[in-house]
């Protein structure tokens, strides 16, 4: 055991001298910035941002340039490169930081329309499969709709409207897939408040021919033999060419029943509006 304890000390030593060399070089390095322009030091984070493996590895040098050459015009280059350099580094919520910040300072700069992107985008790209909370997509389909009324004829407004529309189908799947659920369990009048949600708030999705079909298969179950009528002549009309609605003929005719308008419930005021177009 003894013989043991000088190799102990000569290690510590070791690791006490690498340790110092380290902080030695991170002093020089930080000199070594000092030295550098605005313009040398925001090429060094471009290059590094283009080279490394790790996207956050680049973000010390444009927050540099913007500690060290304050309110100059590559400061204002290196904040909106620090937004998108912690959204590419999945850094979303100091990403959403970083793009507010140069709205704050830049509001009318020419690159306003994509940080205001960015910090939809922050909130898009999180969103995950439709079995999670929906928040963060209402999040998305807010700020989409912001970058598309702020600069609607920016380049961002375009994408934005993209994804807009598929956030909104997010939602859509949603409300489909806890519809579905309360269906499979014969909780029928859960089921219609879901699909209902879908036929009058989300009808330019894709779930909307599915929606009407269960309408009818809940309605059916529950021997409401008008509204299973009329949610099938609003699903012959729009979607006729869906295998939903050939699902929904067969379910009807097997009944006795045809796809019609009848009755007066809630359906009947979506048949006008969507078959003969009365909104008022």
């Amino acid at each position: 055991m003894a013989g043991g304890r000088p190799g102990a000390r000569v290690l510590t030593v070791v690791i006490l001298a690498a340790a110092l060399s380290g902080c030695g070089a991170f002093s020089s390095q930080e000199r070594a910035l000092d030295s550098y322009t605005a313009e040398e030091i925001y090429k060094k984070g471009e290059l590094e941002l283009e080279t490394s493996r790790r996207p956050e590895d680049a973000l010390i040098y444009f927050q540099e340039v913007e500690r060290l050459y304050p309110y100059t015009e590559f400061a204002k280059r290196a904040l909106i490169m620090q937004a998108f350099t912690l959204h590419k580094s999945k850094k979303y919520p100091e990403a959403r930081d970083a793009a507010q910040r140069f709205l704050d300072f830049y509001p009318g700069d020419e690159d306003a329309p994509y940080a205001l992107y960015l910090m939809a985008l922050s909130y898009y790209d999180q969103i995950d499969d439709v079995g999670r909370d929906q928040g963060i997509t209402f999040q998305a389909l807010r700020g989409m709709r912001d970058v598309i009324e702020t600069y609607p004829d920016s380049e961002y407004a375009r994408s934005a409207i993209l994804k807009f529309d598929l956030a909104f189908d997010q939602l859509a799947a949603k409300e489909m897939e806890v519809g579905r659920y309360y269906l499979k369990r014969r909780h029928y009048a859960a089921a219609i408040n879901r699909f209902r949600t879908v036929v009058q708030d989300f009808q330019t999705t894709t779930h909307t021919a599915e929606a009407l079909h269960r309408l009818v298969e809940c309605y059916v179950a529950l021997g409401l033999n008008d509204e299973a009528q009329t949610a099938g002549a609003i699903l012959g009309y729009n979607y006729q060419a869906s295998p939903f609605y050939d699902d929904t003929f067969r379910l009807l005719k097997g009944k006795g029943l045809s796809p019609e308008a009848k009755g007066e419930s809630w359906l009947r005021t979506v048949y006008r509006q969507m078959v003969r177009g009365e909104w008022l």
